[in-house]
């Protein structure tokens, strides 16, 4: 299957967020060991949340090693990347060997069920996984920017460095 990059968003708010809001707090298990906290960086990084539908699957495994290719992009932006899905830990693990090593946290919003894509309102309730959907958080904890987009298409990371850009 050919990954397609979309360059259109299906939506720039969810039903729970928009940007300009408070973004919520979570804390959740990371494959790299221990666990992210988003409010941890308050103050100090601007923070890139990736929601990703699930690990081993054609678009998110372009996804993921792209913005791992892309890293450096990102921390010279004053960026933190991280990946969110419902997968366990251990299948992050063992989906992040398999790419060849992914450097920045996935993490494992596996139980309660979704509850991070829950409040972020990007929870496909019927299928159990989350919308592809990327999420950029300024230092001071607001929303910059919403991009979902359809399941099978790869976002384009170009609008994410115009935000962080513009964020400074």
């Amino acid at each position: 299957m050919a990954v397609q990059k979309g360059t259109r968003s299906k939506a720039s708010q969810t039903p729970t967020l928009r940007v300009g809001d408070e973004a919520p707090d979570f804390e959740l298990p990371s494959h790299l060991g221990g666990t992210f906290k988003l409010s941890a960086l308050r103050g100090q990084k601007h923070v890139v949340i990736a929601f990703y539908p699930a690990a081993f699957t054609p678009v998110c495994s372009a996804q993921v090693p792209e913005y791992e290719a892309l890293k450096l992009r990102f921390e010279s932006l004053n960026a933190q990347v991280v990946g969110i899905s419902v997968d366990s830990t251990f299948s992050n693990q063992a989906w992040a060997q398999a790419l060849g090593g992914i450097t920045y946290p996935l993490l494992s919003d596996f139980w309660p069920h979704g509850e991070v894509a829950r409040r972020y309102g990007v929870l496909i309730e019927d299928k159990g996984i989350a919308e592809r959907a990327v999420f950029v958080i300024d230092k001071q904890g607001k929303i910059a920017y919403i991009d979902v987009h359809e399941i099978g298409e790869q976002p384009d990371p170009e609008p994410v460095f115009a935000v962080l850009r513009q964020l400074g």
